[in-house]
């Protein structure tokens, strides 16, 4: 199943200090639910495990991350997959870019995923309204992490 997610958060802080922390290991971690592991295994290159629940499927997806396209402080391109089991596959790619506005940074991103599998089973709507509470959660934290809460 493919899914498309598209998105913006208004960040009270500066371009530079939301680019720093796009690209720390440690609060992407923390910042994404269910995240067990965000090891970093080269440049730009992660090894990640996340423990997922969609419907009544929960399940532990190892993978890993890639960022490209860097072009500091404005933007790349992160791209990856992931196995979990019989619950199924996710694999894709998200660009994010960064402009300032209003006196703090616009984050913008767009994703682009095959799903496959149990969870590919639930349903178009339930996984991308699965996907669209963990994007709230992550960049609810994130903001919390750059030291200012997401603008209305």
């Amino acid at each position: 199943m493919a899914m498309t997610m598209t998105g913006e958060v208004q960040l009270a802080a500066p371009r530079e200090a939301v680019w720093d922390k796009l690209n720390d290991p440690d609060v992407l971690k923390n910042c994404l639910s269910g995240c067990e592991a965000f090891d970093r295994l080269g440049d730009n290159e992660y090894q990640v495990v996340v423990i997922a629940k969609v419907g009544p499927v929960k399940a532990k997806f190892k993978g890993k991350l890639r960022l490209s396209e860097l072009d500091p402080p404005n933007s790349y391109k992160i791209s990856g997959e992931g196995e979990g089991g019989v619950a199924g596959f996710a694999k894709g790619g998200a660009g994010v870019a960064l402009t300032d506005k209003d006196d703090g940074t616009l984050l913008t991103y767009d994703v682009d995923a095959q799903i496959g599998g149990k969870i590919a089973q639930l349903g178009q709507r339930l996984v991308v309204g699965a996907a669209k509470k963990v994007a709230d959660e992550f960049f609810a934290k994130f903001a919390q992490a750059v030291g200012a809460p997401p603008a209305p």
